[in-house]
């Protein structure tokens, strides 16, 4: 039996015997033979693990990088299964002294992967006690304050640190150095995501065709989470209103109900760029004078939606602020202005 959990800490003992959510964990797959994409990043993590193996040693610690959607935990998840070791998962955000870091690795059996997910915002204060534990298995600790002050040395198992990140260069040299693999997760292509749209209906017991996979694939920007989204809505859409059997025209209704166009523009998106476009004429103008105009926070923006605006070539980002691009006035309707045409 797993040990008591700690603040902020969720024990999986095994993928595949761990109790199953609804949503995204439904779809997750268990292995290297089920995930569909990310072929460098699937490569490099099959080498290790069949070296891990058979040493019969624990895993070095890796550094998953990305945008958010694209697959990081259920690497950290697939590594558990193909090693046979436990996953306990937590987040950056909840381990807030050395005391909470201190429960987490001294709760871990040799070979365990704790995964931290968004591992940038770990407090720097604590980000100090991981460097020995990742290097050394050891922490040490301080107790009580000034002349009562002494330090304690706890050693823990052998185990492996995945770390998780949607902004790798929030993070410090020295944490990033002490992964011995750092890799970065890329949007998927939509032959890839016809795959994944495939699979998901096939396990979700939903009838689509191959016109019906492709509308999905190509308005899922990219990310196989937004594209699981879209068929739950989209299969009950079909249930109710199209005899359960989703087609191309099945799933393009069902997304126009959602406000997603053909591009995969959601509504954020486009009043963004109308936001850009009609108040600021094109820009340049600052991310959080953005948020404020569109009602929304600017790290939500930087990390859901300029990623994907700025790689489809809707934005482009410049030392003196966002600008919008010919392609980001036609997706509004609208045309630069004559300063705007210059620029490009």
């Amino acid at each position: 039996m797993p040990p008591e959990p700690h603040k902020g800490v969720s024990y999986i003992t095994s993928t595949l015997t761990a109790p199953k959510t609804p949503a995204e964990t439904q779809l997750r797959p268990l292995s290297f033979s089920d995930f569909s994409g990310q072929p460098k990043t699937i490569e490099r993590l099959q080498v290790m693990v069949g070296a891990a193996k058979r040493r019969g040693d624990a895993l070095n610690h890796i550094l998953l990088s990305g945008p958010p959607g694209l697959g990081k935990t259920t690497l950290a998840f697939i590594l558990g299964n193909e090693l046979g070791k436990a996953v306990r998962v937590t987040s950056g955000p909840v381990i807030e002294k050395a005391g909470d870091l201190a429960g987490l690795l001294t709760n871990l059996e040799e070979g365990d992967i704790l995964f931290i997910d968004e591992i940038h915002r770990i407090p720097k204060t604590v980000e100090e006690y991981l460097y020995s534990a990742m290097e050394d298995f050891r922490l040490d600790i301080m107790i009580d304050q000034g002349p009562n002050a002494r330090s304690v040395r706890l050693s823990i198992p052998k185990f492996t640190l995945v770390g998780a990140t949607t902004r790798s260069g929030l993070l410090t040299a020295p944490l990033r150095s002490r992964f011995t693999l750092q890799t970065r997760l890329d949007y998927y292509d939509v032959e890839t995501l016809c795959g994944i749209v495939r699979r998901s209906c096939k396990l979700l017991k939903a009838e689509i065709d191959e016109a019906g996979e492709r509308e999905v694939a190509t308005r899922a920007r990219g990310t196989p989470r937004v594209a699981n989204n879209l068929i739950y809505f989209i299969r009950d859409y079909a249930q109710e209103r199209a005899g359960g059997r989703i087609t191309r025209k099945v799933a393009s209704d069902a997304l126009a109900l959602l406000e997603i166009d053909a591009a995969g523009l959601d509504e954020m998106d486009k009043r963004v760029l109308r936001a850009l476009a009609e108040n600021y004429q094109g820009g340049p103008v600052g991310m959080s004078t953005i948020a404020v105009a569109v009602g929304e926070e600017a790290e939500t923006l930087e990390e859901v939606h300029e990623p994907f605006l700025i790689q489809e070539g809707y934005l482009q980002r410049t030392p003196q602020g966002r600008i919008l691009t010919p392609r980001g006035y036609a997706a509004v309707g609208l045309k630069p202005s004559g300063s705007q045409n210059s620029l490009f």
